[in-house]
């Protein structure tokens, strides 16, 4: 239910859009008839305020995301987690070798630089294959 105050809100184009998104899921679905949807679409264009466009859609479902968009969503999670685990540990070797050159007085070699790298390899090809498709 619309909060009072935000019934008086004045509609954004992106709000007006959101709802003929769901009414274009609804007629998908065939949960409209091409008449009625028309009628919420003319309604939808013309809304003014928060509280016009609310009953439009208030009978409607969620629509329920596609498959592609909940892979791409999963992928794009597990990317950045591999990211944020690349990256701190990138900085747990680059510190390790930090304190090996200190405490041994002189600058070691640079062994970080081959896990680092690979992983970052491995990753960026991850990241460049996308979602992978389901086999069922």
């Amino acid at each position: 239910m619309v909060d009072p105050d935000e019934g008086r809100m004045r509609a954004s184009d992106a709000d007006r859009e959101r709802v003929v998104e769901r009414l274009r899921a609804a007629l998908d679905e065939g949960r409209l008839s091409i008449t009625e949807y028309d009628d919420r679409l003319r309604s939808a264009y013309g809304a003014t305020t928060i509280g016009e466009l609310e009953p439009l859609v208030e009978d409607l479902p969620e629509p329920e995301p596609s498959a592609e968009v909940a892979a791409r969503e999963e992928h794009k999670a597990t990317l950045s987690k591999e990211w944020r685990d690349w990256a701190g540990a990138a900085v747990v070797m680059i510190a390790i070798w930090g304190v090996t050159s200190v405490a041994s007085g002189e600058l070691a070699f640079f062994w970080p630089a081959f896990p680092i790298v690979i992983w970052a390899a491995v990753v960026v090809a991850m990241t460049i294959e996308g979602p992978r498709k389901r086999r069922d």
